[in-house]
């Protein structure tokens, strides 16, 4: 079976990173073979989270390349697209590709339609607002990372929807036995676009025992000041990740009750569960079937139940060992490359399947 891969971005993109490119090793051991094919490379991913200008030329070259690329699409069994082909255009390219014939399915683990229909710019809700539902609906199979997502496709009337929560491999994730010591850790990863989620708990931070050492790292964060907080700012690496996770005694994720927000998949409570530390997180849609309140973490809503879920972590190893573990086990069981990959392989066969007995 040959796939041709739509990718967003290239490895440094997470999303594409954690819902496609993590999963070609096992496609190609089991006789799917993937051609990869990003819309924006390294590069761009780089300027975009220095915030600075994207090169408008090169934009417009990866537009280009990747449309002549497109004409190839028929020597495929299937194409794998990620959100969407054209960003920021009406999606006339997907509308052809059914119209003859080439089977495509969609990978969605954000709520990308918001960028179109809750855009300020009343031009572009005016001609981009039903974009994605399109797309959702040519889609021979939507697969989305949560059920905000499902929901949305399944009321644009796509054909078949499937549930694929974005996932670690658990070979490279390892529980290292919590020991005492002076600090406690609070940890998050993310990136400098979602760094301000951590502004709206900063209160708690400052409500933590005075008597006890604490310190919060970040990973993949840029100039962010708690003022007074004893902080830690790390660069983002692929090889370097998991070892920084590892250092943490609690992981986080605030996240505002907003419409971009509830497409989140969860993606960093799953990486912080992976390495056996406990996690704290507001209670927004796939965050509340992640984290089993009082069992692996906390869910917290306010600044007083951010400050009472941390108080407690930080007086009690014991206790964030046991949940660790839960949640380790958790992610095995659930939200491991392991369990997800023979899915999403069989996915990807149901198409070859129906697409050889219709020929």
């Amino acid at each position: 079976m040959k796939i041709l891969l739509l990718s967003r971005y290239g490895k440094l993109g997470a999303s594409s990173r954690v819902r496609m490119y993590q999963y070609l090793p096992y496609l190609n051991a089991h006789g799917v073979y993937v051609t990869v094919a990003p819309l924006l490379d390294d590069s761009y991913v780089e300027s975009l989270y220095a915030k600075k200008d994207k090169p408008f030329f090169n934009v417009l070259s990866a537009y280009i390349h990747r449309l002549v690329l497109l004409f190839k699409a028929r020597d495929f069994d299937l194409v794998w697209i990620e959100k969407e082909i054209f960003p920021w255009m009406p999606a006339l390219v997907e509308i052809l590709l059914k119209k003859f014939k080439v089977p495509f399915v969609a990978d969605y683990d954000d709520a990308i339609f918001h960028n179109y229909d809750l855009n300020p710019n009343r031009v572009i809700r005016m001609m981009l607002s039903k974009k994605i539902e399109h797309i959702m609906r040519d889609a021979l199979i939507v697969i989305a990372g949560n059920d905000y997502i499902a929901a949305r496709a399944i009321n644009a009337g796509a054909l078949r929807v499937e549930y694929l929560p974005s996932v670690v491999d658990l070979e490279k994730y390892a529980i290292n036995e919590m020991k005492k010591k002076m600090d406690f850790n609070i940890g998050w990863i993310g990136t400098p676009v979602t760094q301000r989620y951590l502004k709206e708990i900063s209160e708690a931070f400052f409500r933590l025992d005075k008597k006890k050492s604490a310190r919060i790292i970040t990973i993949g964060s840029r100039d962010i000041n708690f003022y007074g907080v004893a902080s830690e700012e790390r660069p983002w690496a692929e090889e370097t990740e998991v070892a920084d996770i590892q250092d943490f005694d609690v992981g986080i994720m605030p996240i505002p009750d907003e419409p971009w927000e509830k497409g989140k998949c969860g993606y960093k409570l799953i990486q912080y569960m992976a390495c056996g530390k406990p996690v704290i997180a507001s209670p927004v849609d796939i965050n509340k079937k992640i984290v089993e309140h009082g069992k692996t973490g906390f869910l917290a809503s306010s600044p007083d139940e951010w400050t009472k879920a941390l108080l407690i972590l930080q007086d009690n190893m014991e206790l964030r060992t046991t949940m660790g573990k839960a949640g380790r086990r958790l992610v095995e069981q659930e939200y491991s490359l392991e369990v997800t990959a023979p899915k999403l392989l069989s996915i990807f066969k149901s198409v070859y399947d129906n697409k050889k007995i219709n020929l």
